[in-house]
C-alpha cells in the first residue's frame, strides 16, 4: 500500500541544515528601527526561523519606546524571492515555538499538516505583523515574489527602486494565489486578474501607478528617501500615528479585506490537497530550483 492509498500522507522527518543563526538582522536609531532579512545565498526565502526571527525583530521595535518607525529590508539580490520550498534550510516539518493559538503541524498528516503550519506561519504572522501598532516601510529592490509580496504588503508603505519587481507566478503550481491574498486590495480587481492569470512580473514604475507602490526612486538613492521618509515618520507623536493606521486598517477591515482573505486562504489549501491528490505532492511537484526556471523562461530570461 503506498502512502496515498488510504488518503493519509504520514509524517515525514525534518533533516533541514540552517546555513546561518541569524536570518534577520536588527538595528536601531533615532527613533527607526531596521529589519533587515538575512539569507542572501537563497535571496531571502522564506523558512519557519526566518519568520520567528521577523517576529521578534517586529516585537523588539514594538517594545522599544524610541522607536516610532519601523523599515523592512534587505540584504541580497532580491527583496524576497518567496517561501523555501528548496533550500538545505527548508524546515516545513519541524516543530517551532509557536506563537499563535494554532496546534503543532509536524506531528500531522495529510492536508492539516500544510494547512495548520500556515494559519500560523503564513496567514497568521502576516495578520499580526500588519496590525503593529507603529508605521512600517517595506524598502524594496530587486523580485519581490509570491511570499515576497506577503512581506511586502503588510507594510504601510512601499517605497521601490526603479529596478524592483513584483509578481505571483504560483498558478502554475496550482494555486488561487499566495496565502495572504491581498491582491485586490492591493490593486484594481481587474488588473489583479491580470497579475494572477499571467503571472507577469509588475515594474515597480506600474506597481506605483496602480496603487500599490508609494514612490519609486533610483537604486542609488533608495536608501536615502526611505531614510528621509522614516526620519519625517519618526519626528510625529506615536500615539497619533498608531490611531491613524488602525483607523486606516479598521476602513480595509470594513471593506471586506480579512474576510476575502480568510476565504482565499480556504482555496489555497484546497488547491494543496488536490495536488497531494494529482500529482503526489502538496506543491506539485516543484522545488525553489524549478519554480525559478519557470519563472525565467516565463519572463524570457533563457
Amino acid at each position: 500500500m503506498s502512502q496515498f492509498d488510504d488518503g493519509i500522507e504520514p509524517p515525514t522527518p525534518s533533516d533541514h541544515v540552517y546555513e546561518t543563526d541569524a536570518p534577520v538582522l536588527y538595528a536601531a536609531h533615532d527613533g527607526i528601527a531596521t529589519v533587515t532579512l538575512n539569507r542572501p545565498q537563497f535571496h531571502n526565502v522564506q523558512n519557519s526561523q526566518m519568520t520567528y526571527a521577523l517576529d521578534d525583530a517586529f516585537r523588539r521595535a514594538v517594545d522599544d519606546d524610541a522607536v516610532k518607525c519601523i523599515i523592512l529590508t534587505s540584504d541580497a539580490k532580491h527583496f524576497s524571492a518567496g517561501h523555501d520550498i528548496g533550500s538545505p534550510g527548508r524546515d516545513f516539518h519541524a516543530p517551532v515555538d509557536r506563537r499563535l493559538m494554532w496546534y503543532d503541524h509536524s506531528n500531522k498528516a495529510g492536508a492539516e499538516k500544510a494547512y495548520i503550519r500556515e494559519q500560523e506561519q503564513y496567514l497568521g504572522m502576516c495578520k499580526r505583523w500588519r496590525d503593529l501598532p507603529k508605521p512600517t516601510i517595506a524598502k524594496v529592490h530587486g523580485g519581490c515574489i509570491a511570499g515576497g509580496l506577503m512581506l511586502a504588503w503588510i507594510c504601510d508603505l512601499i517605497i521601490a527602486s526603479d529596478d524592483a519587481f513584483f509578481q505571483d507566478p504560483v498558478l502554475q503550481m496550482g494555486f488561487p494565489g499566495l496565502e495572504y491574498f491581498a491582491h485586490c486590495h492591493e490593486l484594481n480587481v481587474r488588473i489583479a486578474k491580470e497579475f494572477l492569470f499571467l503571472g507577469e512580473r509588475m515594474s515597480a514604475q506600474r506597481a506605483y501607478e496602480m496603487g500599490m507602490v508609494n514612490r519609486v526612486v533610483a537604486r542609488a538613492d533608495l536608501d536615502a528617501e526611505v531614510a528621509k521618509v522614516a526620519g519625517r515618520i519618526a519626528q510625529q507623536p506615536r500615539l497619533a500615528l498608531q490611531l491613524a493606521k488602525q483607523a486606516c486598517n479598521h476602513m480595509e477591515t470594513l471593506a471586506g479585506k480579512n474576510a476575502g482573505i480568510d476565504a482565499a486562504f480556504g482555496y489555497h489549501h484546497f488547491a494543496h490537497a488536490n495536488n497531494t491528490l494529482v500529482k503526489g505532492d502538496y506543491i506539485a511537484g516543484f522545488d525553489g530550483k524549478a519554480m525559478a526556471r519557470a519563472n525565467k523562461k516565463q519572463a524570457g530570461e533563457d
